[in-house]
């Protein structure tokens, strides 16, 4: 990898969607290079592939949340994590090294679903413990005029 791959992938990270003439004249090649390039870099598996990033917001799923969840003794690590990530409200499933075990990222539509899905996580699915975190706001504050007060 070179730095014109690095600036390709970090481009691609920010708009996975560039054409391939935006992509080449951001790094300077023409887009048949930079098609080249991209997938030569997904054949070396160094981009695994593309994805739509969804505003669970827009689905009505308004609380977001990270669980911490650690894994009852006897439950196997695999099948606990298989079976969370099938669960509706789970977006991401991170195992950790070190306590919790896995923290999930969920988007809910309300504390209501959020407390079946802890009892689910419990009871069906293995969890020992859960520590919950709700998520206020996530990237980058807003940003404010200079000299602005924040008002409540």
């Amino acid at each position: 990898m070179d730095p014109v791959d690095s600036e390709i992938l970090s481009l691609l990270r920010v708009d996975g969607r560039l054409s391939w003439r935006d992509l080449g004249a951001a790094v300077g090649l023409s887009p048949n290079a930079a098609a080249d390039r991209v997938r030569r870099l997904r054949r070396a598996g160094v981009i695994t592939g593309f994805a739509a990033l969804v505003d669970p917001a827009a689905g009505g799923r308004r609380l977001e949340a990270l669980v911490g969840v650690t894994v009852a003794a006897g439950t196997d690590s695999d099948d606990f994590a298989v079976a969370a990530a099938a669960l509706e409200p789970v977006q991401e499933v991170l195992h950790l090294a070190g306590a919790p075990d896995y923290q999930l990222r969920v988007a809910c539509r309300d504390t209501a679903e959020l407390d079946v899905l802890l009892r689910a996580l419990r009871h069906r699915h293995g969890a020992a413990d859960t520590e919950t975190t709700i998520i206020l706001r996530s990237g980058p504050p807003p940003a404010r005029p200079v000299g602005s007060r924040l008002s409540l």
